[in-house]
């Protein structure tokens, strides 16, 4: 709950410094007097967006600080996500704007974002401000408020992420028919670029061999007059290397007896013999089989050249590359050709997941129906107090498609009167009817969720008398069971109810006007509460209507 809060350089407020009791609270004061200032800033605590107009003028920065009491609402793994620091008890939020516009935010004086300190205000406070009235026309608020009295988390779990999975088969889906119709879009050119690739027969090594090939056709005269050039000197008759060779080593062997020392020599000449004579043998059939073959060099250079024009063409210098773009190609070709299967298994994922969402669904409306029974039960209960005897109020849950909230669209169905036919709330509902419902709605979520703190901006809008005071004594029984109600009113009825009585007025000073806001004592509040009767001219009447108001509150 609200311990503490201190405002200072905000708007019209120089500085605002001051308790909050558990319980409930009034705040009044007369129109304009500032109340929605304080609002204004508590809201900046809660993360909402700083306007640098919100400084006083002539002030080099606001603050707004408020301590909370966190006792047993479970923040921790909240602040452990964010890295903050946590105290079991006591919470601390800052918010500091500079006149440069310059905004920072600290709890419990470490650094936060504003995400973070928007998903701790979720937490801390609620306000109802009028405009909130406009969610009754949203069908999301009516869900939502079906969820609360539901429980449903487990449920909705369930359901997320099972329509997760379906969301994520047809985005699968409808990726494969728009990578399917763009392969089918270029087919034809596909087709043909795997066909010219195909056809080249291409294999690794192909290149630099048909290349030195080329090379050797190209000069075979060149290359067979060396050969045999070679081969004349290695074979001559009388002249030959590998003959002479032969001699020489002969002429060794014959004095090995007589000069051992040659004899190694010799073996040495008889290695160089064998190997040139086999050197002689592969010239000369080397020389034999160089012939000159123009129609095999122009396949040759005709198949380089095919090959040079489709490295140009797809932009790459080797034949490994056009290999692995003619594989490509031909698995595009395989997926198109096999597009119809592809196309059947994943519209059964779809299938399969649109099944297990739907199931998943079902419980989860099954939940929701359960709860829409007790909703209706608990709005009549509160209505009829509030001077709505013969209302209807109906939860009115119908099928749609399946969305991320689930397949349920729900809407609050409302009837003040009997022989009136129900239609949506806010459809029907006059001003002072809308305040009272919301009042109920907020009344029956508070006994459902773990809020520590309301605030109530004037709910009670277009009612007075006998149902002021009902409005009153809801929320006196919201407090009572444990949460702290704060509600801002003009209405004498309510304000008499509340255990602290805050006034908020406007002051005209040297220094311009000002607004602050105290804790007004017994004797204070009765002239307060009389004043909100009968206006600045408090007569014996109100004095005693004012007591009598405020007495009953005991």
């Amino acid at each position: 709950m609200l311990k503490h809060l201190y405002i200072s350089n905000y708007a019209l407020i120089d500085e605002l410094d001051i308790d909050f009791p558990a319980g409930f609270s009034v705040i009044t004061g007369e129109t304009g007097a500032g109340k929605s200032i304080i609002l204004g800033a508590l809201g900046m605590i809660l993360g909402n967006r700083a306007d640098i107009k919100a400084i006083k003028p002539g002030a080099k920065k606001c603050v707004i600080e408020a301590v909370f009491d966190v006792t047993g609402y479970g923040l921790e793994p909240l602040f452990a996500d964010g890295d903050v620091d946590f105290d079991a008890s006591e919470c601390i939020v800052r918010r500091e704007l500079s006149a440069t516009g310059k905004s920072r935010s600290f709890v419990n004086d470490t650094p936060v974002a504003l995400q973070f300190l928007r998903q701790l205000g979720d937490h801390l406070v609620d306000i109802h401000s009028q405009h909130q009235n406009l969610l009754l026309q949203k069908e999301d608020f009516q869900l939502g408020v079906v969820d609360i009295i539901a429980h449903d988390e487990k449920q909705k779990a369930d359901y997320a992420s099972a329509y997760a999975d379906y969301r994520k088969a047809v985005a699968a889906l409808d990726d494969l028919k728009e990578r399917i119709e763009k392969t089918r879009q270029n087919e034809e050119f596909v087709r043909f670029q795997f066909n010219e690739l195909q056809s080249a027969q291409l294999t690794d090594g192909m290149q630099e061999e048909l290349e030195q090939e080329s090379a050797a056709l190209s000069h075979a005269e060149d290359i067979k007059t060396a050969l045999f050039n070679a081969n004349d000197i290695l074979n001559a008759d009388d002249a030959g290397v590998v003959g002479r060779v032969g001699e020489a080593a002969d002429a060794l062997h014959s004095i090995e007896g007589v000069y051992p020392k040659v004899k190694e020599l010799a073996a040495r000449l008889d290695t160089a013999r064998i190997e040139l004579a086999d050197i002689a043998a592969d010239v000369d059939n080397d020389s034999d089989n160089i012939e000159f073959d123009p129609a095999r060099l122009f396949d040759v250079n005709a198949m380089l050249d095919k090959i040079y024009s489709l490295q140009q063409k797809h932009h790459v210098d080797n034949v490994a590359a056009l290999i692995a773009i003619r594989d490509e190609l031909g698995k595009q070709l395989e997926s198109i050709d096999d597009s119809d299967t592809q196309l059947a298994d994943y519209q059964h994922r779809v299938d399969e997941t649109a099944a297990a969402a739907r199931r998943a669904a079902t419980v989860l409306t099954g939940v929701r129906r359960k709860a829409a029974a007790k909703v209706e039960v608990a709005m009549k209960s509160r209505l009829v107090p509030l001077g709505m005897v013969n209302v209807r109020f109906k939860v009115d849950i119908q099928a749609k498609d399946l969305a991320a909230d689930g397949a349920d669209r729900v809407v609050f169905l409302f009837s003040a009167n009997k022989s009136t036919e129900l239609m949506p709330v806010a459809e029907v509902a006059s001003g002072g009817e809308i305040a009272r419902v919301m009042l109920s709605l907020k009344a029956m979520i508070s006994g459902a969720v773990n809020l520590p703190t309301i605030i109530f901006d004037e709910i009670d809008t277009g009612v007075s008398g006998a149902i002021a005071t009902k409005m009153a004594l809801l929320m006196k029984e919201m407090a009572d069971a444990g949460r702290q109600v704060v509600a801002i009113t003009h209405l004498p009825q309510i304000a008499a109810m509340g255990e602290a009585h805050y006034k908020v007025e406007k002051e005209e000073t040297d220094k311009g006007t000002i607004s602050h806001m105290r804790r007004l004592d017994d004797k204070e509040r009765l002239t307060a509460v009389a004043a909100m009767l009968s206006g600045d001219n408090i007569t014996p009447a109100a004095l005693e209507n004012a007591k009598e108001l405020l007495a009953a509150r005991q």
